[in-house]
């Protein structure tokens, strides 16, 4: 009887030291989880003007991470989900500048090197530094960002040029005088918690 009544001590002993492992495990995750917040439709735009005519286009499918306690970021677009005013510039961004069945993403993994507290309200003008992946070429950036932390969420703002030749984008000879070879991209997102 009582050897009886020890094991049952002990596995309830057992079972508690359990539960209060697993309580620290599930407080340890959802304190991680307020770090992370999330963009599901972040926008980029981007935009270049040309002697024969000007080429923009927009995507609101972008994806995008902000780690608050880490202060890295990452974006991720779809190149198909770029949309123009003609079907022809969309096809040609896609077939032959971009070669979106070979490189179908371009994604941005940088981190805000400004020590600022995205925890608190308030306005941030910051600095992200980064590697930008598009046509399968990675480079660096550096650009500025306003960051604006209200209630909660999180909006950004940022704008920077890309080179077209500095990502290996070929340009067909013929249209190399129509094709602008700096390009404008604007970025805004807003960022709920995960």
């Amino acid at each position: 009887m009582t050897r009886a009544c020890h094991n049952k001590s002990r596995k309830t002993k057992t079972m508690k030291r359990s539960l209060v492992i697993l309580f620290c495990a599930l407080a340890s995750l959802s304190a991680q989880a307020q770090n992370i917040f999330i963009s599901k439709s972040a926008s980029i735009s981007f935009f270049a003007s040309t002697p024969a005519e000007d080429v923009e286009a927009k995507s609101d499918k972008a994806n995008s991470v902000i780690d608050t306690k880490t202060r890295n970021l990452i974006f991720k677009v779809s190149n198909t989900s770029f949309e123009f005013p003609k079907k022809l510039m969309q096809e040609h961004f896609n077939e032959n500048y971009m070669e979106s069945d070979k490189y179908p993403v371009s994604t941005f993994k940088g981190k805000i090197t400004d020590a600022v507290d995205l925890t608190k309200d308030g306005t941030y003008n910051v600095t992200i530094d980064g590697s930008l992946d598009i046509h399968g070429v990675v480079k660096n950036y550096q650009t500025k960002a306003t960051l604006v932390v209200s209630k909660g969420t999180i909006n950004a703002k940022t704008e920077f040029k890309v080179k077209v030749a500095d990502h290996q984008i070929k340009i067909p000879t013929i249209v190399f005088a129509k094709i602008a070879q700096v390009v404008d991209v604007h970025i805004s997102a807003v960022y709920q918690p995960k």
